[in-house]
């Protein structure tokens, strides 16, 4: 296991290298993976994606190819790339989903010799349904917008008695920052350039999703969020929320989409010996992004080389302690990774 002061030496040696590449779509327009020419490229926040008609698996199922990559986005900005934290949510995602495909389902195929650390995640390509899946058992002290504790303050000072949040009707002077919520509450969330928090209903009337598809996508989640949670604790952590995506699959099945339980999707708090929340400067010790969304002091504000580096072993300290495994990094030229990583799956699928 690595150390911090080893994390530490592996990102000022290595952080560059790991950083530096093409987008994926210009590595495809310069031709240097020739089979995927013509397809469709679409960058999101945390990963981009592509797929094209003729991108299928011999079999022929669509294929739509995620690369993970080291951008860091908070309060809907680009901060800037952290170091091997696209190689550390890979070992995080896959850990996860082991632990919570059977329930939940998956879109993502299996390709032998693919390097675990591999930010090209081939799966499946989904219809989306397209809203965010939140679970939040803590109200956990936030900067976003869309948080419980964002709407607890301004239900606060305008001096409420509840709090309506998601279709949940909670009494303001029971909750408390940081402190156990009465129960597990779903909190859905739309995907728009600016997330918002929206009751269920909200769901069926704007057609993102049928009321049945809504039942099962929540059933299933939390399901996943007790198993996780159970796993966490014995490692001496607890799950305070995570966010899922899900789509369908070509036969029609609600399964999940991109990421699970990584510390950019969920927050995982550190215990004491004794079960108490672990607690620095009176807050948590917490392995997720809100770490990087604490050290945002400007609006459009970039991470300093020195701040991108904390970050970095930030999240590596965080995946051993959710593994109980070693960071073992992938130190190749990011685009060499990439384009060796395409041609393996699409030799082994197609």
């Amino acid at each position: 296991m690595l150390n911090e002061k080893q994390a530490r030496e592996l990102v000022r040696e290595y952080g560059d290298r790991v950083n530096e590449g093409r987008p994926i779509k210009k590595i495809i327009d310069d031709g240097d993976i020739p089979r995927l020419k013509g397809c469709t490229v679409l960058q999101g926040k945390v990963s981009d994606s592509v797929f094209g008609p003729d991108l299928k698996t011999a079999a022929g199922q669509p294929i739509r190819l995620m690369f993970r990559n080291n951008r860091i986005s908070t309060h809907d900005v680009n901060r800037g790339a952290i170091p091997f934290k696209d190689q550390v949510l890979a070992i995080n995602h896959d850990h996860m989903l082991k632990l919570v495909s059977d329930v939940t389902g998956h879109s993502q195929f299996e390709v032998e010799g693919l390097h675990p650390a591999s930010t090209v995640i081939p799966a499946e390509n989904l219809k989306l349904i397209m809203y965010e899946n939140v679970l939040r058992m803590y109200m956990a002290e936030s900067s976003t917008s869309t948080s419980l504790y964002q709407h607890w303050l301004r239900a606060r000072e305008n001096g409420l008695e509840t709090l309506k949040y998601a279709g949940h009707v909670l009494e303001v002077d029971q909750l408390e920052v940081n402190g156990r919520l009465p129960y597990l509450l779903d909190t859905p969330s739309t995907k728009d350039e600016h997330d918002m928090t929206v009751d269920p209903a909200y769901l069926f009337e704007h057609n993102i999703c049928t009321r049945d598809q809504h039942i099962q996508i929540r059933n299933a989640s939390l399901m996943a969020f007790g198993v996780i949670s159970q796993y966490v604790k014995d490692k001496g952590m607890i799950l305070v929320d995570t966010k899922t995506e899900h789509g369908l699959n070509s036969e029609g099945r609600i399964v999940v989409a991109d990421e699970v339980y990584t510390m950019d999707s969920s927050r995982f708090w550190k215990l004491n010996d004794d079960g108490t929340i672990l607690k620095r400067e009176g807050k948590p010790v917490s392995f997720s992004k809100e770490f990087a969304r604490g050290m945002v002091t400007e609006k459009n504000m970039q991470f300093s080389r020195e701040q991108a580096g904390e970050i970095a072993v930030r999240y590596i300290i965080g995946l051993q302690h959710l593994t109980g495994k070693a960071f073992e990094p992938d130190i190749r030229p990011r685009d060499q990774r990439i384009i060796e990583s395409v041609e393996l799956i699409l030799d082994k699928l197609c």
